[in-house]
């Protein structure tokens, strides 16, 4: 059986919220997480919430994106950061350029897989990216 993130077309589980995203699917059956029609649209709501994390919430580094993303009092922060360095070869202080397509889709990448524990279609994450 698929994770739920990837059934769900959410690749980054995206919880539910009174966000109103693109592509949400008609029914949202999962009572935690949003339910995309594609995971093209998935991918486009966590390539977004990364870009307002820095236009809103001031982060730059990885570390600053994770622990945001991934809250201490949800995952194991630390494992999560180390998860996402490694995939991208970069330390935790790597300052992220949130409007450099070759930046931000390893890093959609990077969590896709961590939260899933599956390697997510890299064709998914650009087509998120050109729905931006």
């Amino acid at each position: 059986m698929q994770p739920r993130g990837y059934r769900n077309n959410n690749p980054g589980n995206i919880r539910l919220s009174r966000d109103h995203w693109k592509g949400l699917a008609e029914e949202q059956n999962d009572d935690s997480f949003f339910q995309f029609e594609t995971m093209a649209y998935g991918f486009r709501a966590m390539l977004k919430i990364l870009q307002n994390y820095h236009k809103k919430h001031g982060c730059r580094t990885i570390s600053d994106y994770i622990r945001r993303w991934a809250p201490a009092n949800e995952n194991n922060t630390t494992a999560y950061i180390k998860s996402v360095c490694t995939a991208l070869q970069v330390p935790s202080d790597f300052i992220l350029n949130i409007n450099d397509r070759s930046v931000m889709i390893p890093l959609a990448y990077a969590i896709a897989r961590h939260e899933n524990g599956e390697k997510p279609i890299i064709k998914d994450i650009e087509e998120g990216w050109e729905l931006l």
